[in-house]
């Protein structure tokens, strides 16, 4: 499974999904992005779109990468 934290200046989310490459992900990440109108919408909108799932946000778990409102970067533990 892939976590990924969703960080935006309204929100933060954890999603959970199927295990994919950055570029993967980085295409799921501008598809939803493109299709937001609001971006409170983003995480609610990614997981509809990619079979993700939102979990509570716990900052205490690791995550795999991180999307913020323009870009995709790795988790750095």
């Amino acid at each position: 499974m892939l976590i990924i934290e969703i960080d935006g200046y309204i929100h933060q989310a954890l999603v959970i999904g199927k295990k994919c490459s950055k570029q993967q992900l980085n295409y799921k990440f501008l598809l939803a992005k493109e299709l937001t109108d609001e971006i409170r919408d983003f995480p609610k909108l990614f997981c509809r779109l990619h079979n993700f799932e939102l979990i509570p946000y716990d900052s205490e778990i690791e995550v795999d990468f991180v999307i913020d409102t323009d870009r995709i970067h790795r988790s750095s533990y």
